[in-house]
């Protein structure tokens, strides 16, 4: 297969009882209209009752492969398109593509009134970590399905604004084009950019929306070197790290067992430089860790939920069995409370030494291990900001609408614009300041 084809799947889910994947190798200057001619050859059904649903919007006949962010086996959904579901009335807004607005998930309140135009849109990327095949953090896409019957068939009433509209369900309505569905919420999702997947269902990952790309050039607290992807934290100073120094700085809090047991978010870690309202705030973070490190964190916050909610590890070297003793009594066997495991260890659930009659005895002053201590100074954290570094890049509130320069002011979190001149009414990209396209959906539809 030559560079300028791909192979993409359709999933057509309009025929009784179930669905088809039907597979073709297309060319990237193919329009739409000649995609589904050959859709058309294959089911047996007229070209025009056939629409294809990519990314939450329907593909125009005109539109060109190679505009619309689809790559190797890329899935796309096709419906027939019936009576009943044309009196569903699809707006011009929900058909324009949906990949150039993404953006605005990596960007703050301010960076959201406009963007410095050096931004390098192709380093902009959702990041997630990606367990098999790839075992690493890796760019994702932003993909949306319907809540109801979890295919890609649903066209979105509009685009999303922030993490918020993303992240939690029912934020976004729509339309399902299935004939047999009527759903009409969106349920978004992230898929690995790495590999291919072969359905919406088995591909979804967590974001890990602290990662960002540091378009900003921001340098690392700890290194000071300014790296291609960093760790933003969520404190008001927003402190950028690179990956590796997490990694390190992790690791150092994991010797010493200085995780924050939160009782909503779990064992997480914050700012380095001890701000407030700082903790990392999705786990998945900590897969960054590597494996086995990653087990050990597992391991020490099950532990530290366990002894917040009164239970005792067993203090015999090599067991470490968790026990939830007996509230009135001090003798805790290892093994009574958990079948199957625990050493058999009898010991004082005061003290942590081996049972005995009468008052614990008090030990020796306690000597701490050598730790590894994380060191962060002060006036290079004042540098590392996140925050900081993006007021350097914000130009203004308007801008010129690319086809009649039509002055026009964003005021939400979407990079979606349309001219506000009614003999113009222009689809263009905030960022790009070039026609409205799937790729900017796909790359940056809010930030």
């Amino acid at each position: 297969m030559d560079s300028n084809s791909i192979t993409v799947n359709i999933k057509f889910v309009s025929i009784p009882g179930g669905s088809l994947v039907l597979t073709l190798n297309i060319k990237r200057e193919w329009s739409v209209k000649t995609v589904k001619e050959r859709i058309a050859l294959q089911l047996g059904l007229p070209a025009d009752e056939i629409k294809v649903i990519f990314s939450g919007k329907e593909l125009h006949d005109s539109d060109s492969f190679m505009d619309c962010d689809v790559g190797q086996h890329t899935i796309l959904h096709a419906v027939r398109s019936t009576t009943a579901a044309a009196t569903r009335e699809v707006t011009a807004e929900m058909r324009c593509p949906l990949s150039k607005s993404v953006l605005r998930l990596q960007l703050t309140d301010e960076e959201k009134e406009t963007l410095g135009h050096d931004i390098d849109i192709s380093k902009v990327h959702f990041f997630a970590f990606c367990g098999n095949p790839c075992s690493s953090v890796v760019p994702a896409k932003l993909r949306v399905r319907c809540s109801t019957c979890k295919e890609g068939t649903l066209v979105v009433s509009r685009d999303p604004n922030c993490w918020e509209d993303v992240l939690q369900q029912g934020k976004i309505n729509g339309i399902c084009q299935q004939e047999t569905c009527t759903g009409n919420t969106a349920e978004f999702f992230f898929k690995c950019a790495s590999h291919p997947s072969t359905s919406t269902e088995d591909c979804s990952l967590t974001v890990l929306h602290h990662i960002k790309n540091n378009f900003l050039h921001v340098p690392c607290l700890s290194c000071t070197e300014v790296s291609q992807i960093v760790l933003v934290f969520p404190c008001e100073q927003a402190h950028v790290i690179c990956l590796e120094c997490f990694q390190v700085y992790c690791r150092s809090r994991l010797d010493e067992r200085r995780f924050i047991q939160d009782p909503k978010l779990g064992y997480t870690l914050p700012c380095p430089v001890g701000c407030e309202n700082s903790v990392i705030r999705e786990t998945h973070h900590f897969h960054l860790l590597g494996d086995d490190q990653y087990q050990r964190y597992l391991q020490f916050g099950a532990e530290e939920c366990l002894l917040q909610s009164g239970g005792v590890l067993c203090p015999r070297p090599g067991c470490g069995a968790g026990i939830f003793p007996d509230e009135y009594c001090s003798k805790v066997t290892c093994g009574d409370r958990i079948e199957g495991q625990g050493c058999g260890f009898v010991f004082c659930k005061h003290c942590l030494q081996g049972y005995h009659i009468g008052p614990c005895i008090e030990s020796g002053p306690f000597v701490p291990s050598v730790q590894t201590r994380y060191e962060v100074d002060e006036a290079q954290a004042e540098r590392s900001r996140w925050e900081s570094a993006s007021r350097h890049t914000i130009m203004g509130i308007s801008k010129p609408c690319p086809k009649c320069r039509t002055p026009t002011e964003r005021d939400g979190g979407c990079m979606h614009m349309v001219c506000t001149r009614p003999q113009c009414g222009f689809h263009w990209c905030w960022v790009c300041q070039i026609e409205w396209s799937r790729e900017c959906q796909g790359a940056h539809w809010f930030g």
